[in-house]
């Protein structure tokens, strides 16, 4: 791949650019390249420049300083139609179509067949199939309305558009936030023939496992400025996040090898569940967490992980089991006796049942603690300012104004004052849903060394995730869940693999009776 990039010419070359906004450099000096027939990725945590690049490339934004060349040629660009006609297209993550009209009108759009009385809708809708077939998209009827199709069809009805406009690049701005893995995998069939047909792509996602998966290159840029340029086989992960956040990598590294330092757990469990469940909800199972442990919970979307998180803080009430929390029979039925006996709970939805938005990092953050106490003996503002201050800096929130509305932070940073919401009612046990989706690279990687200095420090952590890899990770052991119920558990470690823990899901059958044994072989090889 390399040598064929270094044979031709790059599609794009932007050098030295700069835009400056009211008090602030978006950009400085930054340069990035884009080459035919290739993947290249723009990675940074949010805030790093990567949209300001884009509309620099799209011509939304007029630059201050520097050049920007297609095919060659300086090209100043005024507007998006200059860019277009450039040939550069942009897919939005929000789907920018029109519902109301047909597919094959929303791949022609602006490129319709005109016959002597007007356009030629026989002939467009003829060149719309032939444009979707192409994209492996010919089952699709060019006269069916485009609302009638799920978002990941509608985001490559998106590109098909692109691919009329015969565009020589093509920008993806977080097109798979929306997808589940099959559509994902469908997506990514289409970039990789697009690209193989010498289209230029440049690919921008928050998901780590997906940037490895389709880009060949990567360029990082941090706070507006450029950091670098690698073939994406030449950087580890760890290696990546560091330039990105400018941390350490030996910190992130130590994420990465969690799984080489793991021992079995010792001693009692801090919580045990034998044949916890609820009717219609989730099938009984059996659940232990020890001290200082990461459980992970695998599974599809709709297999019980978020009813488990449940059940286990008494979000809901279990009909079934019974729970011993430190040796002794518990009953947990509601959140605040699960708060009372340090077990807290930070729920996958962040926006409806996390943080209040017009309230402040601050009083999101002491929220908890609060509630706790009671409210009849309110937290002293001292004692506030400390708990505060210590979880800002300690999960580095950005900016680090205790007194900004949460609202207007990122969902990154929105996501670290929950945590640290949590944290600050110092828990045995942490359940974390889904703390990481929906965040940028940077702090989701920053969220995961969190989470696993938290586990160094005894806390005991269950950990739910939608990405496999993140859970694989990070855990010490597995819980394997399908259509509501527990299929299997494994120890975690260095040598098993997210395809090993797929396969476990994919293989068993929804009446396939209870708990799988799962052999160290299985997962392993």
């Amino acid at each position: 791949m390399e040598d064929a990039m270094t044979q031709s010419q790059p599609i794009v070359e932007m050098t030295g650019i700069t835009i400056t906004f009211p008090g602030v450099k978006a950009l400085d000096e930054v340069d990035f390249r884009l080459f035919p027939g290739e993947v290249h990725t723009l990675m940074g945590e949010n805030g790093a420049g990567k949209s300001t690049a884009i509309k620099a490339l799209t011509g939304v934004y007029r630059i201050d300083g520097g050049e920007i060349r297609i095919n060659g040629e300086a090209r100043r660009l005024s507007g998006t139609a200059d860019a277009q006609a450039a040939g550069i297209s942009t897919v939005y993550q929000e789907v920018n179509l029109c519902t109301n009209l047909t597919i094959g009108e929303n791949v022609m759009l602006g490129q319709e067949i005109r016959g002597l009385l007007g356009i030629d809708w026989h002939a467009t809708h003829r060149a719309a199939r032939e444009a979707l077939a192409k994209l492996g998209l010919g089952h699709l009827n060019p006269r069916q309305s485009l609302s009638t199709l799920p978002l990941a069809l509608q985001q490559l009805v998106a590109i098909s558009r692109s691919v009329v406009a015969e565009c020589k690049v093509l920008i993806l701005d977080e097109p798979t936030s929306s997808l589940d893995a099959a559509e994902v995998e469908q997506l990514f069939g289409v970039i990789r023939r697009l690209r193989d047909e010498g289209v230029a792509i440049l690919f921008v996602s928050h998901f780590l496992d997906q940037v490895y998966a389709i880009s060949d290159r990567l360029t990082v840029l941090r706070n507006g400025r450029f950091v670098g340029e690698y073939l994406t086989p030449d950087i580890p992960r760890a290696a990546l996040i560091s330039k990105m956040i400018g941390k350490d990598a030996a910190a992130l590294a130590a994420v990465e090898a969690r799984g080489a330092r793991r021992a079995a757990a010792e001693g009692d469990p801090v919580y045990s569940a034998v044949g916890i469940g609820k009717k219609g909800m989730l099938e009984p199972l059996d659940l232990e967490l020890h001290r200082g442990e990461v459980v992970g919970v695998a599974g599809l979307l709709g297999s019980g992980r978020t009813e488990l998180a449940r059940l286990v803080y008494g979000a809901d009430k279990p009909d079934a089991g019974e729970v011993r929390l430190r040796g002794r029979a518990a009953d947990i039925t509601k959140p605040a006796a699960a708060l009372a006996k340090g077990i807290a709970f930070s729920s996958e939805n962040r926006r409806d049942e996390g943080i209040i938005r017009d309230l402040s990092v601050r009083e999101n953050i002491i929220l908890a603690v609060q509630a706790k106490r009671g409210w009849a003996r309110p937290l002293p503002r001292r004692e506030q300012d400390e708990i505060v201050g210590r979880f800002i800096a300690a999960l580095g929130v950005r900016p680090a104004d205790p007194e900004r509305p949460i609202g207007n932070l990122s969902g990154g940073n929105q996501q670290k004052a929950l945590l640290g919401r949590w944290l600050a009612t110092e828990p045995d046990i942490l359940i974390l849903d889904e703390p990481t989706r929906g965040i940028d690279v940077g702090a989701k990687a920053e969220i995961q060394e969190y989470v696993a200095r938290l586990a160094d420090d005894g806390v005991s952590v269950v950990f739910i995730s939608s990405e496999v890899e993140e859970v694989v990770r990070l855990s010490d052991r597995i819980v394997v869940m399908k259509d509501h119920k527990k299929i299997a558990e494994i120890d975690g470690g260095p040598d098993v693999s997210a395809d090993a823990i797929v396969s476990i899901i994919a293989e068993e059958s929804s009446d396939g009776g209870g708990e799988r044994e799962i052999s160290r072989e299985e997962v392993t090889s």
